[in-house]
C-alpha cells in the first residue's frame, strides 16, 4: 500500500473520530438544556403547588410532604379528636385563630380546616417560636408521656411549645402564634393541592 493511500486512510479515520466525538459533545450540551426546561424537584420545592393523594392515609396518622422548602403536614382527625378541639379553648393562646397572618380566611376557625372537610388538617410543620419541626404526640394521656390531661397535638422538643390537633398554640409557651396553616384546595374527596386557595377564594 503507497503512503498517499495510507495517509488518506489515517485522515479519515481521524475525521470518523472527530465527529464521533463532536456528536457526544453536542450530546452532553442539549440533554442538560432539555431537562433545563422541564420543573425540577427543587423548582417545586420553592414555590410550585404541590398536589398529594391522601386516599390511603388512616384517621391519626401524619403525612409530611414538601412545600416551598418546608414540612406540611396533613391529619386525617378522628371524630373523637375533632370532638376535643371544641373542650380546649382555656388553654390556648389564639383559640379562634385571630392572628389572620397565620391561616387564609377559609380556615379562620377553631378547626382551622375548610368547612367542606373540616377534618383534614393542613398546616406548616414549622414551630413559630425558633423554626424547630415539632413532634406528633397523637396518644392521649399517660401513653403520650405528656402528662395525664394530654389531649393530642404536637409538642416542640427544641424550647417546650405545645399545640393542639389543629396547630392553635397553648398558654405560657414560647410560640407566640399557631402554626401556619397554608394555601389549599380540594381537587377530590382523596386529593389536595398545597400552594393553591379555592376558586371561590382567589380575588
Amino acid at each position: 500500500m503507497s503512503e498517499q493511500n495510507i495517509n488518506k486512510g489515517r485522515r479519515r479515520m481521524l475525521t470518523l473520530a472527530t465527529s464521533a466525538v463532536g456528536a457526544v459533545g453536542a450530546g452532553f450540551v442539549v440533554t442538560p438544556f432539555i431537562l433545563s426546561m422541564t420543573p425540577s424537584a427543587r423548582a417545586k420545592a420553592a414555590g410550585a403547588p404541590v398536589e398529594i393523594d391522601f386516599s390511603k392515609l388512616e384517621e391519626g396518622v401524619l403525612l409530611t410532604v414538601e412545600w416551598q422548602g418546608k414540612p406540611v403536614w396533613i391529619v386525617k382527625r378522628s371524630a373523637a379528636m375533632m370532638e376535643k378541639l371544641g373542650t380546649l379553648s382555656d388553654l390556648l393562646s389564639d383559640p379562634e385563630s385571630q392572628v389572620e397572618s397565620q391561616q387564609p380566611a377559609y380556615a379562620q376557625n377553631a378547626n382551622r380546616s375548610q368547612d367542606i372537610h373540616p377534618n383534614i388538617s393542613v398546616m406548616v410543620g414549622i414551630c413559630t417560636h425558633l423554626g424547630c419541626s415539632p413532634l406528633e404526640k397523637f396518644a392521649v394521656g399517660p401513653a403520650s408521656d405528656m402528662g395525664t390531661d394530654w389531649p393530642g397535638g404536637f409538642f416542640c422538643p427544641c424550647h417546650g411549645s405545645k399545640f393542639d390537633m389543629a396547630g392553635r398554640v397553648y398558654k405560657n409557651v414560647p410560640a407566640p402564634t399557631n402554626l401556619p396553616v397554608p394555601p389549599y384546595r380540594f381537587l377530590s374527596e382523596n386529593q389536595v393541592i398545597v400552594g393553591e386557595n379555592p376558586e371561590e377564594a382567589k380575588v
